[in-house]
């Protein structure tokens, strides 16, 4: 082979060489501007996330204020119907009070002395419905705030179908759904459930004025095993498993607690759907004032003249 032929050889092998290492290069450049892009995607990716989250955390925080406003004006519509009330019957007095003065004018002493005994009795018996009006106004306002405050400690990780809290006369009433509490047929508590049982704990210990009765509901399919012997006895050892953990877990005071069984009766939906059985099966916990509290109320001694 000819000198000439030899440096042809190199020469090409050098252009080759130097071909190959520029699109090296080339691709490792784009390499980099790939990263680069994917970086930044990852980043914009990661802001979206947190702006989803605040925008959630937020709604969340929207539908608990509505909520507790929806209580509020619940209980300010109550106390303007419970002033109506009054207004129209103070209205009724006056104008009777006016017509038995116009009427009675003329009569003698002996009657108008009748006539002040009269009024006498009718203010004693407005003092007494002052009374009971004052007090069923102060346990509707506790109520109201103790169910705005079970709300509120119960709003976050909880499905709206599993438990319900509202407000009946004296008393507060927090439905918990069977699937939530225990296993088909058992009367021992979920695991998960106890974290519900807790924040309850938490609100009932701050309210030592209160009872706390846990009523157990069945549906109507009937069960009897070794354990159970019918619904009646399902449903009183699920309310006895419930006053077992608020005693021992939380220290709540066994002489405020009441453990009740009701079977399948009290239904609230008709047994003859999946959906209304569900809805049968429930644990109620029922916060009642104590007897001597709400005595108290109507202590003649505690209302304002």
């Amino acid at each position: 082979m000819s000198k000439y032929n030899v440096l042809l050889i190199v020469i090409c092998i050098s252009l080759s060489s130097c071909v190959a290492k520029k699109k090296f290069q080339d691709l490792e450049l784009q390499l980099d501007l790939k990263q680069e892009e994917l970086y930044k995607a990852n980043a914009q990716l990661d802001d979206c996330n947190e702006k989803l989250r605040i925008e959630k955390q937020g709604i969340i925080t929207q539908k608990s204020n509505v909520e507790k406003s929806m209580l509020e004006l619940q209980g300010r519509d109550r106390q303007i119907n419970m002033l109506e009330d009054q207004i129209k019957d103070l209205r009724s007095q006056r104008d009777a009070q006016m017509q038995q003065v116009g009427d009675l004018a003329i009569l003698s002493k002996e009657a108008n002395d009748n006539i002040s005994a009269t009024i006498k009795q009718m203010e004693t018996k407005d003092r007494y419905i002052r009374i009971i009006q004052t007090a069923r106004t102060k346990a509707d306002s506790m109520n109201l705030a103790l169910a705005i405050n079970l709300k509120s400690q119960l709003a976050e990780g909880i499905v709206d179908q599993d438990i319900r809290v509202s407000v009946d006369k004296t008393v507060v009433y927090i439905n918990l759904s069977d699937k939530m509490l225990f296993a088909s047929g058992s009367s021992k508590v979920n695991i998960e459930a106890k974290s519900v049982i807790a924040k309850i704990a938490a609100v009932v210990r701050s309210r030592p004025d209160l009872e706390v009765m846990v009523e157990g509901f069945t549906d109507t399919n009937t069960i009897s095993n070794s354990c159970m012997i019918d619904n009646w006895d399902l449903s009183v050892k699920r309310a006895t498993s419930v006053i077992r953990i608020l005693e021992q877990d939380y220290s709540i005071d066994p002489n405020r607690l009441i453990a009740a069984g009701r079977g399948q009766y009290n239904a609230v939906a008709t047994n003859e759907t999946d959906e209304g059985r569900q809805m049968n099966r429930r644990t109620r916990i029922v916060l009642l004032p104590k007897l001597d509290q709400f005595y108290d109320l109507l202590n003649p001694n505690n209302i304002p003249n």
